[in-house]
């Protein structure tokens, strides 16, 4: 049995797409368990850059089975638009399969969410506002409609009928339009056409390839200082992006996760509102935003931007089962006389080495740092540990020692080839 779960392991946008597409050429599946297209990958090889937001980065290779996941929330339009943009671009022969399990983003979804982050005020999550949030609240609240209804015309009028009764009366409490039946089904019931072809049973065929020996591989969305039980609450999103969360959200046993790979950069970013620990501001943030293109790959906001965190890390670590790192965007720091990665925080006069609980407290959090010498060598080229600078040797040295992991991978770069495999973990 060969599995492999890839985890963000700060606050998303880690560099999860790339690792996956690279670790992806040696798998046989490649599944996609959570979130929905509030979670950008960027992909870049052969030259070209492909941003994906809901498709598995295995879709690239006809021989991959790529997975959309029973615990992922899909939406029906942009799926459809996100394979002709793939298609279009000559990624035409791909396996994909899409659980009918999964619950479907509607246009009420994206109206309610624009209007709950409108209403927070100063107090707004900072969402993508593509409705991942409410189409959540309605899966908890047994009200949602999942693919097997979509793909099901009758199924599909019963459930959008009983819906809109309840989200008709929540928009116009809210002020805003109400929506026409007729319109959303036709336009709907299309998509469900469509998109039937792909849908089956997606926790059975997994459990297939897994007991058959194939290579399985779980691609993460997000980061795990933005879960829902174990983020930086409430600024969070709406699912869990940890490991332990992948066998409730794929459909399979716990038995079959044996190892996790969690995703940091070299540094810290994050997108939205809430506590930011090791921020920078000024002519430094500047600096590494630019040269790491630290940009949303679907809003194209700015990202905040940080030291490396080992407290999170850590947090990270413990709650998601990480075995080990891969260092990304480690080309970012050189030309920096000097770096930082922050190894505990004070609060209350006290040194606490974990994230606490609530805003208030990590709000007051001061990182405390060790400072290492910098590096001003180029090493985007560089193919392997010896070839680094014996400062960024250190850096990597450091990373290990103060988040108990083996640095099993680190990237110098966008491309392929530019991922210096340290260790083989799958």
């Amino acid at each position: 049995m060969s599995t492999l779960v890839i985890v963000g392991s700060q606050w998303g946008d880690e560099g999860k797409g790339k690792i996956t597409d690279y670790i992806a050429q040696e798998s046989d599946v490649v599944v996609r368990s959570q979130g929905g297209n509030n979670a950008g990958h960027t992909i870049t090889f052969g030259g070209e850059k492909f941003a994906l937001r809901s498709i598995p980065s295995g879709i690239f290779n006809p021989h991959i089975k790529n997975v959309m996941a029973n615990g992922m929330v899909i939406n029906p339009k942009q799926m459809l638009e996100e394979l002709r943009g793939l298609e279009a671009r000559g990624i035409k022969d791909y396996q994909l399969f899409v659980s009918n399990r999964a619950h479907i983003v509607l246009p009420y979804h994206e109206m309610l969410d624009g209007a709950y982050e409108q209403f927070k005020g100063d107090k707004k999550i900072g969402t993508t506002k593509r409705g991942i949030g409410p189409c959540y609240t309605d899966k908890a609240s047994r009200i949602g409609i999942r693919m097997a209804d979509l793909i099901d015309p009758e199924l599909f009028k019963v459930a959008l009928k009983d819906a809109l009764t309840i989200k008709n009366m929540e928009l116009k409490m809210l002020g805003l339009d109400t929506l026409d039946f007729d319109t959303i089904y036709n336009e709907y019931v299309e998509y469900g056409r469509q998109i039937k072809p792909f849908v089956c049973d997606t926790g059975e065929l997994l459990e297939k390839e897994i007991e058959k020996g194939s290579k399985v591989l779980f691609e993460g969305a997000q980061g795990v200082m933005l879960c829902i039980d174990h983020g930086t609450y409430p600024y969070v999103t709406s699912s869990s992006p940890t490991a332990a969360s992948v066998p409730l959200n794929a459909g399979i046993a716990p038995r079959y996760i044996n190892n996790v790979l969690g995703i940091c950069k070299a540094y810290t970013t994050r997108v939205g509102e809430g506590p930011f620990p090791t921020e920078i501001e000024g002519e430094l943030a500047n600096y590494i935003r630019e040269r790491g293109h630290e940009y949303g790959t679907v809003t194209k906001r700015p990202r905040r931007v940080g030291w490396l965190d080992a407290v999170a890390l850590n947090y990270a670590r413990r709650v998601s089962g990480i075995n080990y790192l891969s260092l990304m965007l480690f080309d970012v720091l050189s030309g920096l006389d000097e770096v930082k990665i922050c190894y505990a925080y004070k609060l209350n006069g006290k040194e606490v080495t974990t994230v606490p609980a609530t805003l208030a407290e990590l709000e007051k959090c001061e990182p405390l740092y060790v400072t290492l010498p910098g590096w001003k060598e180029d090493i985007t080229n560089v193919t392997s540990f010896d070839e680094l600078p014996e400062n960024a040797k250190n850096y990597i040295r450091k990373v290990e020692e103060l988040t108990h992991s083996e640095v099993a991978i680190f990237s110098v770069g966008p491309d392929r080839l530019q991922t210096i495999r340290l260790k083989e973990i799958f």
